[in-house]
């Protein structure tokens, strides 16, 4: 299972393709426009998201609510489009008629604007920012609703919650749906109060400053059998997999599985997960460190993935930079953005694992059909439970 994205931010619509995704399955499309519902939410999010209303158009691939095995492809209507079809247009028009033609050369440090800019040979950075926007990622949460509703069928569930937004943090190592539910009810997606209300204050005070803010969500998943990816070779390695996805969504700078970070501090005596067995539990381990992989494999354990997101580059204050024409300073692009997306973030966020997971459990039951998958999945729960 695999997708592709195609749009602009500001064009007439976002395009997915998902390939290689089993027949079989019955899909529910009021849980996916929930899912889009969700990214767009979240305390300091910018206008744009009060001019969407995200909703999933579908093409091909789904007859009567239940998937075919041919590519799935869909739409995502933008409704800004309205506002920007002249200067946006594909066909070519008298840049008289443009609106707003003015070249913009004043490329945004932390943005994709100057390397862009260069790479693709562009006279100015409009094309780079219309592609390179996080508007791209609602194709993501599409796509990973389609593999949460895979997942679901082998009681597979997929949370997240923010743990860190500014200064303001918690620590959490006890991971429940509870947890997801509290998260929910936040505009922050924090499932503590009190933080989260500190939280939003921090964002309150970084929009008054002309700021942006960054901060570190966790996405945490329940009912992984052991069995899930490989150390054969190195790009089969599951945690590989996990981190480049999540690493792909816009502005992350770092991922984390299990207790990584602090791994480095420990001992072998102190830090690994040790093996207990009984008859009812079978294998189990009374800590997580691993987050749930170990050699590159599920092992069976919660699967605990933790993100870093840097600042917005777009503040409204703007920084220094240098015009790309005339090469002299100035103060760098004030698009229209958010002061912070660590909540909207962490939907992505499971989206990305979703579709990681999702491919996973077809490589280890199967591609074809969703019975088949489940027929296979339950012959090898039943050798698991009987090792």
């Amino acid at each position: 299972m695999r997708f592709l994205s195609s749009g602009e931010s500001h064009g007439k619509a976002l395009c997915g393709i998902i390939d290689d995704f089993p027949s079989g399955a019955n899909i529910d499309f009021d849980f996916i426009n929930n899912e889009l519902k969700r990214r767009q939410s979240g305390y300091g999010r910018g206008m744009r998201m009060q001019i969407e209303d995200d909703k999933l158009e579908i093409i091909s691939g789904i007859r009567n609510g239940i998937t075919l095995g041919s590519p799935i492809s869909f739409l995502i209507f933008n409704k800004d489009w309205q506002n920007w079809k002249d200067r946006l247009s594909p066909e070519a028009l008298d840049i008289k008629d443009i609106e707003n033609s003015e070249k913009i050369l004043n490329p945004r440090p932390g943005h994709a604007d100057f390397s862009g800019y260069v790479k693709y040979r562009f006279d100015d950075i409009r094309n780079v920012i219309e592609r390179s926007s996080a508007r791209e990622t609602v194709i993501r949460v599409a796509a990973g609703s389609f593999a949460k509703i895979l997942l679901e069928v082998f009681n597979v569930f997929v949370y997240s919650f923010v743990e860190k937004i500014g200064r303001f943090e918690i620590n959490i190592k006890n991971f429940n749906k509870d947890l997801f539910l509290l998260a929910e009810k936040s505009d922050v997606r924090c499932p503590d109060e009190k933080i989260s209300i500190r939280m939003k204050n921090e964002i309150d005070a970084a929009a008054r400053n002309g700021d942006t803010l960054g901060g570190k969500f966790t996405v945490f998943v329940k009912g992984l059998p052991a069995g899930l990816g490989s150390y054969c070779q190195w790009d089969r390695r599951i945690d590989a997999k996990i981190a480049h996805a999540v690493m792909s969504i816009p502005a992350i700078k770092a991922v984390e599985i299990g207790s990584g970070v602090s791994s480095a501090s420990s001992t072998g005596l102190g830090f690994h997960d040790e093996i207990f067995y009984d008859d009812r539990q079978g294998f189990y381990r009374k800590t997580n460190n691993a987050g749930g992989i170990e050699g590159g494999i599920t092992n069976g354990e919660d699967l605990v993935v933790s993100a870093y997101m840097k600042p917005i580059p777009t503040t409204s204050q703007g920084l220094r930079t240098i015009n790309l024409k005339t090469k002299n300073e100035q103060i760098s692009l004030k698009e229209r953005s958010d002061v912070c997306a660590v909540p909207a973030a962490s939907v992505i966020g499971e989206s990305m694992i979703s579709l990681v997971l999702a491919d996973a459990f077809q490589e280890k039951f199967g591609r074809d059909n969703v019975t088949e998958m489940f027929e296979n999945y339950k012959n090898y729960i039943n050798y698991l439970r009987n090792i």
